[in-house]
């Protein structure tokens, strides 16, 4: 049954921020802060008066879950969407919490070597997670060949410098980036899938698409690698990453949750077991084989 109030809507209140459009602004400040790629992923404005209200049936995504928590340090999730009773006009503190009580910061687990899954070498719960531990800078600065394939790719054009990539790319970086197809069936579905409004992702992949274009158009004839881009239209299974033919990245696309929210897995190529680098290589191998290129 709805309460009257939650504590996030007494604190809103007390901070003058309890109107969709003023929190909708102070979400986006935070989730700069934290991941740019949280950035406008703020709750429609039903379910931001249903966080208010306290009519929920669990907490939200994880990913609104700590954006809340940054905007109120000391407060978890948990007790922001819980009710509230007393005097609203007084000021409220976050309680004091012990070390016992504060969570620990995900971490990725490393596995050693005695004990990996064929060659599998590190697990991280979320995407943000494995974002927050490996950058951008880690995944592509100094590879001579990346290969992508997924949804929008924001990591290669939203994460990750024009220019650095222009410079990759004129010493002698091959890039293959493979988008799901803006235009086509699957990726409607899978903003269905995540209750997006319709576009919403079709727009975001078309912009990154002309992002890649437009350092393309820059290139010289003289470079030393090259940039090639490819469109495929089936159902969304994967965001796959390789560097140098020799480290791969796999995120699932999880049902009924954004891409963020995946695990993700690092696998190295080893020869010496049988591993998964060569199933998800082969993958974007035959991926890219039925990919069109884009107009």
């Amino acid at each position: 049954m709805a309460t009257e109030s939650t504590l996030l809507r007494v604190l809103l209140r007390q901070r003058h921020m309890q109107g969709y459009r003023t929190f909708c602004k102070e979400y986006d400040r935070v989730a700069k802060q934290l991941d740019t790629d949280l950035i406008g992923r703020y709750p429609s404005k039903a379910q931001f008066y249903r966080w208010l209200s306290g009519d929920l049936l669990g907490l939200p995504y994880a990913d609104h879950c700590r954006i809340l928590e940054k905007m109120f340090p000391g407060w978890t999730a948990e007790q922001l969407l819980s009710p509230h009773e007393g005097d609203t006009d007084s000021l409220i503190t976050p309680p004091q919490r012990t070390a016992a009580s504060t969570h620990p910061v995900p971490r990725p687990v490393q596995l050693p070597q005695q004990a990996r899954l064929a060659d599998v070498t590190a697990v991280y719960p979320s995407r943000t997670e494995f974002l927050h531990n490996v950058t951008p800078r880690d995944l592509f600065e100094g590879a001579r060949t990346i290969d992508i394939a997924g949804l929008s790719l924001n990591v290669l054009c939203q994460q990750y410098s024009d220019k650095a990539l222009l410079d990759s790319i004129e010493t002698g970086t091959t890039i293959k980036a493979l988008f799901l197809d803006p235009n086509g069936h699957n990726i409607t579905a899978r903003e269905h899938e995540e209750g997006l409004p319709e576009g919403h992702l079709s727009m975001l992949t078309r912009l990154n698409i002309e992002a890649l274009r437009r350092i393309g158009a820059k290139v010289s004839p003289d470079a030393g690698g090259q940039l090639d881009i490819r469109v495929y239209d089936e159902p969304l299974r994967y965001n796959i990453l390789i560097t140098n033919q020799t480290k791969c990245v796999v995120q699932p696309y999880l049902p009924d949750a954004r891409g963020v929210e995946s695990p993700t897995l690092v696998i190295e190529k080893d020869d010496t077991v049988p591993g998964l680098f060569s199933t998800f290589s082969q993958v974007f191998d035959s991926m890219w084989d039925r990919a069109k290129e884009t107009g």
